[in-house]
Parts: structure tokens; sequence; C-alpha cells
């Protein structure tokens, strides 16, 4: 019991941050977020493709929270894999790089950097463009004008958002059974003909994977006392 309300004060931030997220899942409050992962995702796939020699082509998402990356070239198996692990393992850098350091501030700023300069290479569906261009350029803008608090707190939001969504992702998209819409294809099908395996069964691994890399960043994250301190240093006197 000691040990249980030592946690909860210890982390009770991050508790709260994590209900309202859940419990705001379906509404137009988290809908931003949902977008914003969705763009992690379309960026892992871009990132992989120029990381193993092929170029980007263009990169769109839309309000339905689909997107595409196009690209030419590199390993196709891994621009297919990056996708949904590749915004995972965005979600929980950017938590544990809000828990654990003092570099809340660049590492909001390089994010919305990140961004822009995808907006302006990659992406024409206007859609995309004014939202990347919104999202990215008022990440740098809390990173200049405000305290790191600020950007502590929205770095722990997106990353709580990211590694909630992105497991829940994979399930609906790879393993429960649908009646497919349109054209979709899944990044698990397109693996899934690569290896001669089931999309199901590259999902259930993916699913596999993204459980792990929550519980491991959560393990690291919450090793000692992670609540922000609203404090000044005038306060501190």
């Amino acid at each position: 019991m000691v040990q249980l309300g030592g946690f909860l004060k210890g982390h009770w931030q991050l508790i709260v941050l994590t209900g309202l997220i859940y419990a705001l899942w379906n509404t137009d409050v988290i809908w931003p977020l949902r977008v914003l992962v969705v763009l992690f995702h379309e960026l892992s796939h871009a990132g992989m493709a120029l990381l193993t020699g092929g170029e980007v082509v263009e990169i769109t998402f839309h309000k339905n929270e689909g997107g595409t990356a196009w690209t030419r070239g590199g390993n196709g198996f891994w621009i297919s894999t990056a996708g949904y692990l590749g915004s995972l393992v965005i979600g929980a850098a950017l938590l544990l790089a809000a828990v654990l350091t003092t570099a809340d501030r660049v590492v909001a700023a390089l994010i919305g950097i990140v961004m822009i300069l995808a907006g302006v290479f990659y992406i024409r569906d206007m859609f995309a463009l004014v939202f990347t261009a919104i999202v990215g350029g008022g990440l740098v803008a809390v990173a200049w004008w405000l305290q790191a608090q600020a950007s502590d707190l929205i770095l722990r939001v997106i990353g709580l958002a990211s590694m909630l969504y992105v497991p829940w992702d994979i399930v609906v998209d790879t393993i429960i059974p649908r009646q497919r819409m349109g054209s979709f294809s899944s990044d698990a099908a397109a693996i899934a003909g690569r290896i001669g395996a089931t999309e199901g069964i590259v999902g259930t691994v993916w699913f596999v994977i993204s459980l792990i890399v929550v519980f491991a960043t959560l393990r690291v994250a919450l090793r000692r006392p992670s609540n922000i301190s609203f404090r000044t240093p005038t306060d501190s006197r």
C-alpha cells in the first residue's frame, strides 16, 4: 500500500494525462493528436526510405486519419515495417525525453522543424500542408517563447498519445477481421506478400513488439518521480 501510494504521488500527472487521453480518445479534442501520430507513421516510412538508399516522392495524410508515403527505391521490407513501429518509437522517445532529460525545448523545436521541412519538400495536399505548418510552427513557437515546462507537457501528451494509438491501430488494421474498404492495404499486407506469411501473423508480431516497446518505455520512464515542477526560481526561496 505504501509503495502504491508513493507511485501514485510520484507519477500522478502522467496517470491523469493518460486517463484524459483515453477518456477523450474519440472526441475532437484528441483528433489532432491522432492525426499527428499518422504523420509520424508516414514520416517513419519516408525516413526509412532515405536511410536505405531510396527517395521520398510525396507524403500525405487526411482528416480521416489515413495517410500515404510514396517512396522510390530503398528496402521495401524495412520501409513497410517502419510505419507503425517507427511512429511508436518516436512517441516513446518523446516521452522519455520529456521525463528523463532537460532538453524539452530543444526536442520540441526539432520535431517542429522536421515537420515544417517535410511540408516544404514532400507534402502537396492542402490539408496535410496546413496541419503540418500549424502544428510544426506551434511546437517551435512554444519552445522559443514559453518556459521549458510547456514543451515538457506537450512532449508527454504527444508521446502518450502515440503509445496508446499505435498498438490499437495495428490491431484494427491487421488483426481484427473486417470488411475492406476501397483499395486499402495495410503495411502488414505488403510485408506478408514479401515473406509468404499472412497479414494477421505480421500484425500480431508487430503488436507484440509494440507492447514490448510500451512496457520498456514505461519501465524506464517511471523509475523515478516524473511529475513536472511548475515552480519558478523565485518560488523556491
